[in-house]
């Protein structure tokens, strides 16, 4: 028997089968969408972090200087003869040393009427000397014995900048106000240029920040009568009348940090073509797929209408071989459905390998960024402390004309700098995986070092050190830096313990040689850990401290120097009440250094 022949396929049907299948490619359009939304939307969250965090480190470093420089006896002295020329050459010359030390843009001091008696740029054509100044908000704000704050475009210099303003006393009395305006130029240029755009705007909506600068100074939404005057009176921009900032909402995927302390909102803006892009990318492929199926189920229609005709001419002259012919048949056809299967689930496979490592790829890049920030971050601070305490103790002694004590204070601060450029080396090694072979170090000076750190904090807290150390010179399997890095975090982490606890403190540290090597105690009395902390101690980011003390990294930093070293660092309570962290190190030969020094290395 003839079989029959199936009609010829019609491509007509097959595009109509297309159209119906089309509507398949709206919810993969809106997967995608949802998907590369949240995707920027966590990017933008971390970078719009960063960005508040650097402009709130720039504010808060500026912050305490008008109170602290308020009690210089030279101001006090110009305040007291404004009209005594030595006297005035004598306080500007100390603000413009003291502005070139700091950073600041321009320091200067104003009497009760809201004059300007001296300044940092008392030699330049735009001195503020003889200047009033009265009319800020600052000036009111420090006269009525507040912290002034302010930011707006200076009058005499054109320039943006953040104004701290304190009063200085006499007693209970004012009789002055100094002046410190920082530069938030700097920080603008730090945000460079990329498709996302920053601003930061006031209390009035007008844009005071901005990666764009055709946005400056625009005004965000309108703005009332009230507001109107007070702009006119204080004169914060270089326009009284903001024009408006006219964004199309559709166009931007926004998102907005509130900084409480200045009024001002932080909010950083994603073009929705960082979107629209990739989405329009996976709906063309999804088309293309879909075409390419249609394609291929055209051809195996085609070829299975050749196959069939080729069976019907031959069955003419052997009709014996059709029961065998159609067997045949058959399993090739299930052969061709479980081959089409197979390719489906390979291409499926295929395109989730790349996503998967293209995902990879950017946690990756994510990952090394957060660690190597954070980790300079932490390492440096308390370096940065000693250094701000040498630097305000030098300051001190050349006012006495203690210049060689002075000059003893700027040595430490060079090797404080040293130090922590070291430090950063180091980092910079642990981040790409980098290795120092272990050295013989003495166990002892490094915990001086580690101690002399923290010597100023130590006394501050009024903390009692017990020592129990061998008159002998340990010597252990370590590294230079890296020993004096777990000791500097571990008794920083024990005066952070203390400070949770009233007097008496007390801090001891003893060690001990084993068979094993040598171990460090280090004990506080203070509140000890709790159960959970004694889990996960060694945890990158865990922390018992509020997210502006610590980050949760310098144990995490620790353990790990330790388990290059070949040591361990263990964590327990002591039976006596507080903290006891226990290092064993491996010990090294006496005096004898295998290679280098790895401060010198990396």
């Amino acid at each position: 028997m003839t079989p029959t022949l199936p009609r010829r396929p019609r491509w007509r049907s097959l595009a109509l089968l297309a159209l119906c299948l089309a509507p398949l490619l709206w919810p993969l359009e809106h997967l995608a969408e949802r998907y590369y939304r949240s995707e920027l939307a966590g990017q933008n969250r971390q970078t719009l972090d960063l960005y508040v965090a650097n402009l709130l480190g720039t504010l808060h470093r500026y912050e305490v200087l008008p109170q602290i420089l308020g009690e210089l006896p030279a101001l006090r002295a110009t305040l007291a003869a404004p009209d005594e020329g030595v006297i005035q050459g004598n306080a500007n010359r100390l603000l413009k040393n003291i502005s070139a030390q700091t950073g600041a843009e321009v320091m200067y001091l104003m009497d009760t009427t809201g004059k300007t008696l001296a300044a940092s740029n008392w030699d330049k054509h735009d001195s503020f000397v003889g200047r009033n100044f009265a009319f800020r908000p600052y000036f009111s704000e420090a006269m009525a014995g507040r912290l002034g704050r302010f930011f707006g475009l200076g009058t005499t210099s054109a320039k943006r900048g953040y104004f701290f303003a304190a009063a200085i006393r006499d007693r209970e009395k004012i009789i002055g106000v100094l002046v410190v305006k920082v530069d938030l130029d700097h920080t603008e240029s730090l945000w460079g240029k990329t498709p996302e755009q920053l601003l930061v705007t006031d209390h009035n909506g007008v844009v005071i920040l901005t990666s764009r600068p055709e946005w400056r100074f625009r005004s965000t939404r309108p703005l009332s009568d009230a507001e109107r005057e007070a702009i006119t009176a204080i004169q914060p921009y270089p326009t009284r009348d903001p024009k408006p900032l006219n964004l199309d909402a559709n166009a931007w995927l926004t998102q907005t940090r509130q900084i409480e302390e200045t009024g001002w909102s932080v909010s950083i803006l994603a073009p929705r073509t960082l979107i629209d892009r990739p989405v329009r990318t996976v709906v063309a492929i999804g088309g293309a797929t879909l075409l390419v199926l249609m394609l291929l189920l055209g051809l195996m229609m085609q070829r299975r209408r050749h196959y069939l005709e080729r069976i019907a001419f031959e069955g003419k002259a052997r009709q014996e071989l059709e029961g065998r012919v159609a067997e045949r048949t058959s399993d090739l056809e299930g052969l061709n459905r479980r081959l089409k299967q197979e390719v489906l689930e390979r291409e499926h496979a295929q395109q989730e390998l790349v996503r998967a490592q293209d995902d990879l790829v950017q946690a990756g890049k994510l990952s090394a960024l957060g660690t190597m920030s954070a980790s300079i971050s932490h390492e440096l601070n308390q370096p940065l402390a000693a250094i701000r305490s040498y630097a305000e103790n030098a300051e001190v002694l050349l006012d006495h004309q203690r210049t060689e004590d002075a000059r003893g204070n700027l040595k430490l601060i060079s090797e404080l700098t040293e130090r922590m450029a070291s430090i950063i080396a180091h980092l910079r090694a642990f981040a790409r995986r980098d290795r120092h072979a272990p050295e013989s170090v003495a166990l002892q000076p490094a915990l001086d070092d580690a101690l002399a750190l923290l010597a100023k904090r130590r006394r501050s807290m009024e903390v009692e050190l017990i020592r129990d150390l061998p008159a002998a010179t340990l010597w252990v399997e370590a590294g230079e830096t890296r020993l004096r890095q777990v000791l500097g975090n571990l008794l920083a982490n024990a005066l952070d313990a203390l400070t949770e606890k009233g007097p008496p403190r007390k801090l001891w540290l003893s060690a001990e040689s084993t068979a094993d090597g040598v171990n460090l105690y280090i004990r506080d009395n203070g509140p000890g850990f709790c159960l959970e902390a004694l889990g996960r101690a060694g945890e990158p980011f865990y922390t018992t401290k509020t997210r502006t003390q610590g980050l949760g990294l310098g144990l995490a930093i620790c353990d790990t120097l330790m388990r290059a070293f070949g040591g361990e660092l263990s964590f327990s309570n002591h039976k006596e009440g507080g903290a006891l962290i226990t290092l064993k190190l491996r010990a090294g030969a006496p005096g004898v250094s295998l290679q280098p020094s790895e401060d010198r290395s990396a």
